[in-house]
């Protein structure tokens, strides 16, 4: 049988991965495609809001082309889930034309692919590509993130990385194993700007890769999927800060909350109350749906540092709880103080 090609898309937090792996998923062509995500917290936000692309046929379940993993970036725990995934995703091979890897924002993509040179899978799975998706919008404030601080913290709770290390060589890792990069964003930044982006990135890319400019995610498929690169083969290459890097321990500090609650919210007065909660506690990630009173489409809410943005992304269906449900991500977290915030 025939190898999966796998594309993994590497990026930070906030870069709008999950916005692109939506719309490719939305725009799929024909294809069979399989979405593994990873992200932080219990509660599949990411998950659930990539399960309802109406990507499956409606016989089929649309559970069963979706995998996540919720207990770390995948590469950390490439020998304590992603392996057992791959296995069973690899049993429905002949069902599945391409495989997708949304990575944490934390996550660095060469240890990744380094599994893919073991035997078992292999011989059933190719890394086809790597794009990383990079923040026009941050770069042009001067920022290699949208919330510095927020990818600062997080990248503590990582064992893989060197707690030290420069966030600029980070950024360097990501576009060091690229095959392209995404530059998203781009709407919000003037052409002059942008035009000098593309210029600076350039100079810190192999030769030959691409840089591919969207806005919301919207891209032709056939641009990022089928660059036949086999890049398991050819790591050596793709030189990393962090190929020769010792274990760390992690920071028990980072943690998240999650959030089920029956009630609707207004969205203006949530994000108020959320932007309130900044000012109390470290919180570098909220995201979640949002029941809003007199609606009948769930509300998607996702927030870096600052900034929101929320869309409505589906109607509600007859046998889900209409329930406003929140993920918030930081330091030291307190349920109580949040829960306070949110329901007064």
């Amino acid at each position: 049988m025939h190898k999966i090609p796998v594309t993994v898309i590497s990026g930070f937090l906030g870069a709008g991965k999950t916005t692109l792996v939506r719309h490719l998923l939305q725009n799929n062509q024909g294809r069979r495609i399989a979405v593994l995500v990873n992200e932080f917290g219990e509660v599949g936000i990411d998950g659930d809001l990539l399960r309802y692309c109406q990507i499956c046929d409606e016989e089929e379940n649309p559970d069963s082309n979706i995998v996540e993993l919720t207990n770390g970036c995948l590469c950390c725990t490439v020998q304590e889930e992603f392996y057992p995934t791959m296995q069973e995703l690899l049993k429905r091979r002949d069902k599945i034309d391409c495989l997708l890897i949304e990575t944490s924002g934390l996550a660095l993509p060469k240890p990744l692919i380094q599994a893919f040179r073991w035997p078992a899978i292999r011989n059933s799975a190719t890394v086809d590509g790597v794009v990383t998706v990079v923040d026009c919008y941050a770069l042009a404030e001067g920022n290699l993130v949208g919330d510095l601080d927020a990818l600062e913290s997080q990248r503590q709770a990582d064992p893989n990385l060197e707690h030290e290390t420069p966030i600029e060589e980070l950024f360097e890792d990501q576009l060091a194993c690229a095959d392209m990069v995404l530059l998203t964003k781009t709407d919000l930044v003037a052409p002059q700007i942008l035009n000098k982006i593309k210029t600076w990135l350039k100079n810190e890319l192999q030769p030959g890769v691409k840089i591919v400019t969207t806005s919301q995610g919207k891209i032709d498929p056939n641009l990022l999927l089928g660059f036949n690169a086999a890049v398991e083969d050819h790591l050596d290459s793709r030189h990393s800060h962090h190929d020769h890097e010792a274990e760390h321990e992690h920071d028990d500090d980072i943690n998240s909350i999650e959030l089920t609650l029956e009630q609707a919210f207004d969205p203006q007065t949530l994000t108020e109350q959320l932007k309130q909660l900044l000012k109390e506690q470290e919180i570098y990630r909220v995201k979640g749906f949002i029941n809003v009173p007199n609606k009948p489409m769930r509300l998607v809410l996702q927030g870096v540092g600052n900034r929101f943005d929320t869309f409505y992304d589906r109607l509600w269906t007859a046998d889900e709880p209409r329930q406003t449900r929140l993920v918030l991500i930081g330091r030291n977290l307190d349920r109580g103080i949040i829960e306070q915030v949110i329901l007064n």
